[in-house]
């Protein structure tokens, strides 16, 4: 599903990511565990084409990433990623349900067909009475459950998470936790999670674990 090959990524004399390599299979719940600084968002974001690599591959299902440029690269992020962040950036002007279909309005979707969808992703996340609140008015809980929306809407083939319940508290942390599994079983999304939760990378399938920018178990 991914591959990941010889990723190096440099901040001026700074060397972030010094030489990964990381496979992940289609349907599998990954977590990416490691001290602060050690490169795990900066590698996730890279795994998310938010950002390039100095040297090195990506590959998604056969498709190099590197290979594309920026109007085929946003195209193949809109479809394909699904983005989870700890701080929800969800836009505090509009609706739960309207925040959900940003991604779909931007991948040329009509408002009818896309609100239709986030109607049905928000009733199986438990919002459906929520969906003409504004972000002001959720809980952080109901926040995420919003972003998780948004981040399924296209039917993307990957779920990429930074520290998705870091600012949840331990019900609402629990929830998440649970709610990826069933994602995964339900959409069958492949889902990448950065984490300093130790609960959550005990559930994961597989923890992989990076040091001073080496993947070092996984």
């Amino acid at each position: 599903m991914i591959k990941v090959s010889n990723i190096k990524k440099s901040f001026g004399d700074l060397k972030v990511l010094k030489g990964v390599d990381l496979s992940i299979s289609k349907g599998e719940i990954v977590t990416i565990v490691g001290p602060s600084g050690a490169g795990k968002t900066t590698l996730l974001q890279i795994m998310g084409t938010l950002d390039r690599p100095d040297s090195g591959s990506i590959e998604y299902d056969g498709v190099l990433i590197n290979r594309l440029n920026e109007r085929q690269l946003s195209r193949f992020r809109n479809e394909q990623i699904g983005f989870v962040f700890q701080f929800h950036q969800l836009l505090p002007e509009f609706t739960a349900l309207e925040n959900v279909c940003i991604p779909a309005y931007i991948g040329g979707k009509s408002r009818d067909e896309s609100e239709e969808r986030a109607g049905k992703l928000l009733d199986f996340l438990g919002m459906s009475e929520r969906t003409d609140h504004k972000p002001s008015e959720l809980s952080g809980g109901e926040q995420q459950r919003v972003a998780v929306a948004r981040a399924l809407i296209n039917d993307p083939g990957v779920i990429l998470a930074d520290e998705p319940s870091g600012n949840l508290d331990t019900e609402n942390k629990e929830e998440l936790h649970k709610l990826f599994f069933d994602l995964r079983d339900r959409f069958g999304q492949t889902i990448v999670i950065v984490t300093h939760d130790r609960e959550l990378s005990g559930m994961s399938d597989r923890k992989i674990e990076i040091k001073d920018g080496i993947i070092f178990n996984g």
